[in-house]
């Protein structure tokens, strides 16, 4: 095996290096939950990848959406150039799942988009889990959805070495099974081609543009050579070489042909039933459609909604859990969750959400009972899987905290900066209040943040503040996408002084200029104001010296009392180490342009990549195929602003305004 090696100008700094030391340390000794409860700004990223560098594990980096796992991917790929790090996500650009609204009597089909690209990602992350240990794959919660069975995909490949008796016309019917298809004019991924005594096969897994070449002396094996699709140039000679499925669900004739007869035997007991209870229309239709799709499945090998039958096709019995991601690394991985205090709730939330529509399918005959098999994990299956976790978050759970064996700080800052200092003042007067600390800190070229508990209060408060010549602006669900990437951009450069909203700091807002921000109504009950939220808030004045929070409150709540003394320690810990070191805590200067000019050269190149992506799998001078890929990137887009990713948002507006221009709408 390939060690784990990263590669970086960089060494732990702060207190990084005994986070490293005792997570790594209480990994090898076998505990099976962990936390790392790092400080935004912190290092956490660089933390993880030594981690990994000390175990030496097959390591799953688990994050709670496609943006920041893109991010991370990039960064574990950099930290470990000569090591496997894969990514793996949903492949769907566009996904409307199957489902029927029973009470407008609606039949609502599944209608998707694949991204082609992101699938051969997903094929090369599972091919390293074959082939090697030093493998790290970052993921999205939709690893624990089904994935076809490890066992099938690792028994189905075909290995072919020099000196061997190959059979052409039975080596094409094994890569034919495997779900290649065979292209003897255009060569490419998932497609083989034969031209006489020469066999070239393009496998979807590959992480170049390589394919194989096998050249043939009669029926012997004399050549195996890997090449450059593109340029046809010579890659490497080798002795044998292995062609894994070109599909994740994959399963020989014979065991289809069986579970047809599995699926056959479970529609007329289901017809049976539906029968008995009067219900005549369900029963025919159940009928109609199962029938077609096993005549399918025995002439084409697959049909429509195949993943509704994984769990015949596989001889799971009900109930049982279908083979994911997770059942393709080794028993002694390694598991991070990334951000666990969202991505933790995330994987408990799926299974209901999946089943709750499937079930509506099922009782009005759209669907088999055994279609629910077809389903993600549920959090103790989940749990049960995994071998050992380490929960990486700035604002743990308490079930994470109270599942760790040990709950490791990491809240030194490279830059030295402290978490704010945070003071609790009566609402009685506190536009007033407010108003002072604005004009303070407009005085001093910073900006200052509020927040509400509702759109009106924050609209309401907005007009108060212009009356008062403030230079001010507010965000809420209902602003459109454009103009809040405009609206925090011009907070940033000094535009507008103040900006007004309600959930305003979600993760990855990093904003030096703000040293001020207002809380009100800190002491009120509810999500917004939850200890979680509370710290997730504070934490985003730590990136300016002179950051300071106030909560305007006439009580203090315990999620309030809970996030001071939590921030509390941090300054202290903060302090007591700038003290040791002599670092005196600076805010950034650099110009907010060059922040921006970097952020949006970031927003550019993620944009880019995954509009590239999605052109590969559209013709762009089809109508159709244009209007599914702009409504793709749209979805894009207000996902982005949704998660409050400005700078990326307006980098794929600007790829869809050329595509419009370039091609038409």
């Amino acid at each position: 095996m390939r060690p784990f090696e990263v590669v970086s100008p960089f060494q732990p700094s702060g207190d990084q290096g005994q986070a490293i030391e005792k997570l790594a340390e209480g990994f090898l000794r076998g505990d099976k939950y962990q936390t790392l409860k790092g400080v935004t700004g912190s290092g956490k990223t660089f933390t993880m990848a030594k981690i990994i560098e000390k175990v030496q594990r097959p390591t799953l980096i688990l994050s709670h959406n496609k943006t920041l796992s893109a991010q991370l991917y990039r960064e574990f790929k950099s930290f470990f150039p000569n090591n496997a790090v894969e990514y793996f996500v949903s492949y769907y650009d566009y996904y409307q799942p199957e489902a029927y609204v029973a009470a407008r009597d609606l039949y609502i089909e599944k209608d998707c988009d694949i991204n082609k690209e992101i699938d051969q990602l997903r094929l090369s992350a599972t091919y390293s889990l074959m082939e090697r240990r030093d493998v790290i794959v970052v993921a999205t919660v939709s690893c624990i959805y089904g994935l076809g069975m490890p066992d099938l995909y690792k028994e189905m490949r075909v290995h072919v070495e020099k000196g061997q008796v190959l059979n052409v016309k039975k080596f094409a019917e094994q890569l034919i099974a495997l779900q290649y298809s065979r292209n003897d004019d255009v060569l490419d991924r998932g497609n083989f081609r034969i031209k006489g005594d020469v066999i070239e096969v393009f496998p979807p897994y590959m992480e170049t543009e390589a394919a194989y070449r096998i050249e043939l002396d009669w029926d012997e094996v004399a050549k195996i050579r890997r090449f450059d699709v593109l340029n046809r140039s010579l890659l490497e000679e080798l002795d044998e070489t292995v062609f894994y499925p070109a599909k994740h669900f994959v399963v020989p004739h014979d065991k289809l042909l069986e579970s047809c007869d599995r699926i056959q035997k479970e529609m007329e007991e289901r017809v049976e039933e539906f029968r008995a209870a009067g219900k005549m229309l369900e029963a025919e239709r159940l009928k109609t459609r199962t029938t077609y799709d096993i005549e399918m499945l025995k002439e084409m090998g697959t049909c429509p909604g195949i993943e509704n039958y994984s769990g015949p096709i596989s001889g799971r019995s009900r109930g049982q859990p279908p083979a994911t991601l997770l059942h393709y690394f080794p028993d002694d991985f390694l598991c991070m969750i990334d951000e666990a205090h969202v991505s933790v709730p995330q994987i408990g939330a799926m299974y209901e959400g999946d089943r709750s529509r499937k079930q509506n399918l099922i009782d009005f005959g759209f669907r088999l009972p055994s279609a629910l098999d077809n389903r993600p994990l549920k959090k103790e299956e989940f749990d049960a899987k995994i071998n050992q976790v380490i929960y990486v978050t700035a604002t743990p759970r308490p079930d994470e905290i109270k599942q760790s064996t040990q709950v490791v700080e990491q809240l030194i800052r490279p830059t030295g900066l402290l978490d704010p200092e945070i003071e609790v003042r009566p609402s009685e007067g506190q536009m007033e209040d407010i108003y002072r600390e604005i004009k303070d800190r407009i005085a001093r070229q910073e900006r200052s943040l509020v927040l509400t508990l509702t759109k009106k209060m924050a609209e309401d408060l907005t007009d108060y503040l212009t009356e008062l010549d403030l230079k001010v602006k507010y965000i809420h669900s209902e602003i459109d996408t454009f103009e809040r990437v405009e609206i925090l951009k011009s907070l940033r450069e000094g535009e507008i002084d103040v900006l007004i909203g309600i959930n305003l700091l979600r993760e990855g807002i990093d904003l030096p200029e703000v040293s001020f921000i207002a809380i009100l109504d800190a002491d009120k009950i509810g999500f917004l104001r939850s200890e979680t939220s509370l710290i997730q808030i504070i934490g985003r004045a730590a990136r300016n010296a002179e950051g300071k929070v106030v909560m305007y409150a006439d009580h203090k709540s315990p999620a309030m009392e809970a996030a001071i003394k939590e921030t509390a320690h941090r300054r202290e810990v903060q302090m007591a180490y700038n003290k040791e070191h002599g670092i005196t805590p600076k805010t950034i200067k650099k110009a907010v342009q060059d922040i921006l000019v970097h952020e949006k050269t970031d927003a550019d190149e993620d944009a880019r990549m995954n509009v590239e992506v999605l052109k590969k799998s559209a013709n762009l001078f089809n109508p159709g195929e244009r209007k599914k890929l702009i409504k793709a990137l749209t979805k894009q887009m207000s996902d982005c602003a949704d998660r409050m990713e400005y700078e990326q948002a307006a980098a794929i507006r600007d790829q869809i305004r050329e595509i419009e221009n370039q091609y038409g709408k």
